[in-house]
């Protein structure tokens, strides 16, 4: 019965440190930027979206498309950095566990 009561002592405090984890993921800021720097976007370390920055001399009425690409490109970069950087914190908080465990769906 001990070891029972020492898991969920466990699961308590992955539970608190997987929430302190969240609420620092929302303040963080990860930057990537696209066509040396012409396009710049911001995102919070869950990979929202939360400032894009454009250089006005890459603004090109005749060129839309190239804008749009560097925008998507500078999106994704940043995303893609979130995402990274989400995971490798999860494994810090969670000791390397995994955390989709077959057969206990929803602990975390």
């Amino acid at each position: 019965m001990n070891n029972i009561q020492q898991l969920m002592e466990l699961g308590q405090q992955l539970q608190a440190k997987m929430t302190k984890l969240q609420d620092t993921l929302d303040s963080e800021k990860i930057t990537a930027s696209s066509g040396g720097g012409m396009v710049t976007v911001t995102v919070d370390g869950k990979g929202g979206v939360r400032q894009v920055k454009i250089d006005p001399t890459c603004v090109d009425a005749r060129d839309v498309e190239m804008l749009e690409d560097l925008v998507l490109a500078a999106v994704s970069e940043a995303q893609s950095k979130a995402h990274r950087h989400y995971e490798a914190e999860m494994k810090k908080v969670s000791g390397g566990l995994p955390m989709n465990i077959p057969g206990l769906p929803g602990l975390f």
